[in-house]
């Protein structure tokens, strides 16, 4: 059972950092955790809507009618807090 949480349309959403054969083996081994590429995809939205000089409260509207199950604060929090850094032990 898939269940993506990113447009489909999309084949590598993290073109810029790793390359679509990489993508393809990590994506059929199960080893992509979805929801923080969608985190990771909307931050990046985010950042181009900001240096498109769209106001915050906007470029949030923008993506919540892309992301119409995500709430305002949600999508909030997504942009304005980064990710948390794994440590390592």
């Amino acid at each position: 059972m898939e269940n993506f949480i990113y447009p489909k349309t999309i084949s590598n959403p993290l073109a810029d950092l790793i390359s679509d054969e990489i993508w393809e083996l990590l994506n059929s081994r199960g080893l992509i955790n979805d929801r923080s590429v969608r985190d990771y995809i909307i931050r990046r939205r985010f950042k181009n809507l900001r240096s498109q000089k769209i106001r915050t409260g906007d470029a949030i509207d923008t993506l919540r009618a892309e992301y119409p199950y995500l709430q305002f604060d949600t999508i909030r929090k997504i942009v304005h807090n980064p990710p948390k850094q794994i440590s390592r032990s």
